[in-house]
């Protein structure tokens, strides 16, 4: 049976695992861009198997990477955990991360952590489209992402600004087109009156229910959506091979530059890209596992199949802050 656990919308802090062996008298400190039901469970494991006391703080990925920074080096956090790889890139970019332990970075593919080897991705997500279809067909959803700011597509096509995994595929963008083709892209989603959403969760829900009858999203929220209900009228649209809204998004994780607790935090890392905790990512949240010899839940295409866009992930970091703000800008 697949778990269940509702989704945290605030900021949370609390404590995990009740072991009494742990491995010193601090406990090892957790902030978390992922929210509960997408790591709690795994955090929980790790502390009872380990014996190593867990604090977490919940919270969006990028507000916590600009926390890290304004606390420096009196942050209390030894390991962060990132919705998105430019929250994480942010910090790197900082020096507020120290280099993983080589055996941990060997875990992964080349392309899946950071070329200083101070951050590795945990799972893979696909950004997609999901559409209701009893409202639409797929030959009514275009083959770009760019598309999506036409005339016909008015007050049609949900969106989550504040959303870490928009942010990255707003930064893959200016990467990959410039500033000024993002920009235009924004401001025509805005002048259109996308729909704005708390998260993904929000938009695949508003979809379902017919509010609206299109989202951008990673692949993933519809599939969780439809193991809970079958029924549901929603499916997942991807674009053209090549295109930017098919961009390929890692969650991620480092360990802090400040963090006197390095092996309990490389322990931690490994044991979170082991074949359990891997298992975990692809079964209970129908991601893509990282780590070697993972592999998809059985209703989930092949990357292969998918052929989605990739981009060099250390660039999502610089660009952070300038992709907030441009996202700002635009009126979103």
């Amino acid at each position: 049976m697949r778990r269940t656990v509702a989704v945290i919308a605030i900021v949370v802090v609390g404590s995990l695992a009740l072991s009494a062996c742990a491995s010193g008298g601090d406990r090892l400190t957790v902030y978390s861009g992922r929210t509960e039901n997408l790591i709690g469970p795994l955090l929980e494991d790790f502390s009872e198997e380990s014996g190593i006391k867990i604090d977490v703080r919940y919270g969006q990925s990028d507000e916590l990477a600009l926390l890290i920074d304004e606390e420096g080096d009196r942050s209390p956090a030894d390991v962060f955990i990132s919705q998105s790889p430019g929250a994480i890139g942010f910090l790197s970019e900082r020096d507020r991360l120290q280099p993983l332990d080589e055996e941990v970075l060997a875990l992964v593919p080349e392309d899946s952590r950071s070329s200083d080897g101070t951050w590795v991705g945990l799972s893979a997500r696909v950004r997609v489209l999901v559409y209701n279809t009893d409202l639409l067909s797929e030959a009514d959803l275009p083959d770009s992402v760019l598309d999506l700011t036409a005339d016909q597509y008015q007050g049609q096509v949900a969106v989550a600004p504040d959303n870490g995994s928009f942010q990255d595929f707003v930064s893959g963008m200016r990467a990959e087109l410039g500033d000024e083709a993002t920009a235009a892209w924004l401001e025509g989603l805005a002048d259109n009156g996308a729909p704005v959403y708390a998260n993904n969760t929000a938009i695949v829900e508003a979809v379902g229910r017919g509010e609206v009858p299109m989202g951008l999203v990673n692949h993933y929220y519809n599939y969780r959506a439809l193991a809970e209900d079958d029924s549901a009228p929603s499916a997942n649209h991807s674009f053209a091979g090549g295109d930017i809204g098919n961009l390929l998004i890692d969650t991620a994780v480092g360990i802090l530059a400040a963090s006197d607790r390095t092996e309990d935090a490389n322990a931690l890392v490994a044991f979170l890209l082991s074949p359990p905790a891997q298992d975990f990512f692809s079964q209970e949240t129908f991601e893509y596992p990282l780590a070697a010899g993972g592999e998809p839940d059985d209703v989930l295409p092949s990357l292969v199949e998918l052929d989605p866009f990739r981009i060099d992930l250390d660039q999502l970091g610089a660009e952070l802050e300038r992709t907030r703000e441009l996202i700002d800008e635009s009126g979103l």
